[in-house]
């Protein structure tokens, strides 16, 4: 049977691509992988109405429902290869978050930190996000402590948190961001993102000579990794 969802609001968050997004965010109550880059949802259509979320601010989180639509056209494999695994072994689909699903929805936990009402526009101001910039929501639902917290709950191949590497930043890589007016914020997210590495699994504990580029913000932040630490080259605005 064929079903049909309508976006009910849209992410707006640093991340300008999947490259950037850091994977497998902590739980709620703990700090996020990275706590300096916080988003918003920008609500649509109906759902773009103080009354469709009276109420919200007695709860601190929130579980957001949303689609990876940018991979829906590539379909799904029953199998994937999870970058915690190192990106070799293969696992069922529906024992991963792998972005790439039969229908593509995604879930998230991510903290409220109030309502804005703008006119006639609603937004919900957000917390750390692991979303894309503009990804659409298709479902908000309140975070229940006594029901959706499981202390003794097993994580299989994700029970442990990654390491984080060191990032600096090279003096020309200051200079660019010195102007900058938010200057502070973008320096915090830039060594909270790129400290987890987001280059391919493969690439995981390995030095290489190539200098990578991730859109954060405004941003083309160019970087290269070395043996225990990460050094941002340049800053690009676009």
């Amino acid at each position: 049977m064929t079903y049909h969802i309508d976006a009910i609001g849209f992410i707006q968050s640093p991340y300008k691509e999947k490259f950037a997004v850091p994977r497998q965010p902590r739980q709620p109550r703990q700090p996020r992988l990275a706590p300096s880059a916080t988003s918003r949802i920008k609500l649509v259509g109906e759902a773009n109405s103080p009354e469709a979320i009276r109420g919200i601010e007695q709860f601190s989180h929130l579980w957001l429902l949303f689609l990876f639509d940018q991979n829906l056209e590539a379909g799904w494999r029953p199998t994937v290869r999870p970058p915690r695994l190192g990106g070799n072994e293969r696992i069922g689909v529906f024992a991963s978050r792998a972005t790439f699903r039969p229908n593509g929805i995604g879930m998230s936990a991510v903290e409220l930190k109030g309502v804005i009402q703008e006119g006639n526009q609603t937004y919900l101001e957000l917390g750390s996000v692991d979303l894309v910039d503009n990804t659409p929501i298709i479902d908000i639902k309140p975070y229940i402590p006594y029901s959706d917290s499981i202390p003794d709950a097993l994580g299989g191949f994700a029970d442990k948190e990654p390491d984080v590497l060191d990032v600096f930043l090279s003096i020309d890589a200051q200079k660019s961001l010195s102007s900058h007016p938010q200057r502070r914020e973008i320096e915090a997210v830039i060594k909270e993102v790129l400290g987890q590495d987001p280059r391919p699994a493969y690439k995981k504990g390995k030095v290489d000579n190539k200098e990578y580029a991730v859109n954060l913000f405004d941003l083309n932040v160019k970087f290269l990794v070395e043996s225990n630490s990460i050094t941002v080259t340049a800053i690009d605005r676009f």
